[in-house]
């Protein structure tokens, strides 16, 4: 089994949810022995996925089985999701018994668990790469047909390199609040598998009472989010919270401004729990690098090193490795948990590993002079205003540890836009860049908006 979930004790929970949902390590085996049962071969299922633990049966039977699914919300719009169907032709779909898609596809009924249905289609077998065993969208709320490929060494590698080098143990119970499909979210779900642990799973909103009961009647010991994630807990005072059980707090999914970063060590040292910040992207298996608890306060917005067996490098526009300190260049990694390609058709999941082992993130970052590296922008996120490059992440930064406000940074060559919420601000917020970045009045505006949008893993979304 991928996740070698039959080495841990049978008796353990291996989740629950917080409808009520419980499933111990027996439970999951039992559980995949019948999926296979029913399924018995190799083929393509599409889940919809929702924190509970029918969700994770699902998921984790086809795993161990050899059918490879593709991960999506179970609120994707029935329509794109159909959309999806008639592009992919899945075999089977593994959903929630009160999906909207089971009255609008031809199928068979074939299993029921928790509160999900396997359903067959009258979709042929496809062909698929022997070695594919996972599917995420590049957009999971959109129905992007845009897909990464994951490998099974891909999976093995990321779930054991995060129970690594977070000490992961059967002890630890872990609130999984971001969605299963979402690569960070199900990074924490496979590793705490692999570990012996018990995933706590919700969907509850953060500034939800539901969601701290949840986590507090449960005991959970960590705690993982998204930078959004902490600018909500920041204003929920988490940091005053006394929560004696959660031992590790753990952030990804893009980059923290620095004041929200140190505030969250300092937190983590001052109540002896362990902060540890990581870097990853869907195409690398959610996490290439990690920041030790001990260097969190010494090196403040750094992503840390590549994880065991991982490698990073630097390389400048004329595609050379850079090998001094303090420059900037495109973050390259090399490692087992680099993902195989992308699809766009069925056609595209017969082929083979078209990334050996090497992917180039497009995003740009530098190296100090002990090796830690820090992301400072994306590849394609700067401006050029009368001839002076402006990075759009960094200003971003600048503005959010200074007035610690949402904000959002695009624009043209001849306009920098910056969307921010704070509306008595936006006076000062444009003196302030004016004097700190040095751009001329003309080529600056300065937006009040109510919210800065999001989609569900917490990125901007298009204005």
């Amino acid at each position: 089994m991928v996740l070698n979930i039959q080495k841990h004790d049978k008796n353990k929970l291996a989740a629950l949810d917080a409808e009520g949902g419980k499933l111990t390590y027996s439970d999951l085996i039992k559980f995949s022995d019948e999926f296979y049962e029913i399924i018995n071969k190799r083929t393509f299922i599409f889940i919809l996925s929702e924190n509970t633990v029918g969700s994770l049966a699902g998921y984790v039977a086809s795993l161990n089985n050899n059918v490879v699914p593709l991960m999506l919300s179970s609120e994707l719009d029935p329509t794109l999701l159909q959309n999806l169907i008639e592009l992919y032709k899945p075999e089977y779909l593994w959903v929630p018994r009160k999906s909207p898609i089971i009255s609008k596809v031809a199928c068979v009924h074939q299993l029921t668990f928790s509160n999900y249905v396997l359903l067959k289609l009258y979709n042929p077998t496809p062909d698929l790469y022997y070695d594919l065993s996972l599917l995420l969208s590049t957009s999971g709320s959109t129905g992007s047909p845009k897909l990464v490929r994951h490998s099974y060494g891909n999976i093995w590698n990321n779930a054991k390199n995060v129970a690594d080098f977070f000490e992961l143990s059967p002890e630890d119970r872990p609130i999984a609040m971001l969605p299963m499909h979402y690569t960070m979210g199900l990074s924490l779900v496979t590793s705490h598998l692999f570990a012996g642990a018990t995933v706590l799973l919700t969907s509850q909103n953060l500034t939800s009472r539901e969601f701290w009961v949840f986590l507090k009647e449960n005991l959970a010991t960590s705690f993982t989010g998204i930078p959004f994630s902490f600018e909500i807990l920041q204003k929920l005072r988490f940091f005053r919270m006394d929560l004696p059980h959660l031992e590790l707090i753990s952030q990804g999914g893009g980059k923290l401004n620095d004041k929200l970063f140190e505030e969250i060590a300092n937190y983590a040292k001052n109540n002896d729990k362990r902060f540890i910040a990581t870097y990853g992207q869907t195409e690398g298996t959610a996490r290439m690098s990690f920041l030790s608890p001990q260097e969190a306060l010494n090196k403040i917005g750094s992503i840390g090193k590549a994880i065991p067996n991982g490698e990073f490098l630097l390389i400048d526009t004329e595609e050379q490795v850079i090998r001094e300190d303090e420059t900037v260049g495109e973050l390259v990694y090399k490692g087992p948990n680099v993902t195989l390609g992308y699809a766009t058709t069925l056609n595209d999941l017969t082929k083979g590993d078209e990334r050996e082992g090497i992917l180039r993130t497009g995003d740009l970052a530098k190296r100090d002079k002990d090796g830690y590296f820090y992301i400072v922008g994306r590849k394609n996120r700067f401006l050029k205003i009368y001839g002076t490059r402006y990075g759009l992440d960094e200003i971003e930064n600048l503005i959010q540890s200074e007035f610690e406000i949402g904000c959002h940074c695009t624009g043209s060559d001849q306009m920098l836009e910056v969307f921010m919420t704070g509306f008595t601000l936006t006076d000062v917020v444009e003196k302030f860049l004016i004097e700190k970045i040095g751009i001329f009045h003309k080529a600056l505006n300065v937006n009040y908006i109510e919210t800065i949008p999001r989609n569900e893993y917490g990125k901007v979304l298009l204005f």
